[in-house]
């Protein structure tokens, strides 16, 4: 029987393997760095994008805020007006009551009576005057209860 001597192609295929592993892992390794870098931008990418989301929202924030100051003072501004007119308002109302009351204390006073003073202090009405008898008084009394 013929003898071969298979250990020189043994050893030279275990060379070509073993070159062959050192080169898939080489490829494996840049693949590798090259999914991690393909990951890692993208993810800072995502950052990025929302970091300028968040800043415009805060610019938009400020703005509204702002607008939000101007509101209220405007909002103050016009209940200061609205009480404003509800005083003249009022006034408005009492001027022609005033006209009326003078009117209605002339035309009740009595002959031989004098009014010297008017002084009102919220609804109380103080009348001061003179008198020739105190029937002009009494009667006097009678016509402003009519």
């Amino acid at each position: 029987m013929a003898r071969i001597n298979l250990l020189p192609w043994r050893a030279e295929r275990q060379k070509e393997r073993k070159k062959q592993f050192f080169l898939m892992l080489a490829i494996s390794a840049v693949a590798g760095l090259a999914v991690w870098f393909m990951i890692n931008t993208y993810y800072n990418r995502q950052i990025t994008g929302q970091q300028a989301r968040n800043a415009f929202l805060d610019q938009e924030i400020v703005a509204v805020q702002a607008k939000i100051t101007e509101i209220q003072a405007l909002e103050e501004k016009k209940n200061k007006l609205l009480n404003r007119k509800i005083v003249i308002e009022e006034l408005q109302a009492n001027r022609s009551q005033m006209v009326h009351l003078f009117d209605s204390l002339v035309r009740t006073i009595p002959d031989g009576m004098i009014l010297t003073g008017i002084k009102q202090e919220g609804d109380k009405l103080t009348l001061e005057g003179r008198s020739q008898s105190y029937a002009r008084v009494s009667s006097y009394m009678d016509n402003l209860s009519a």
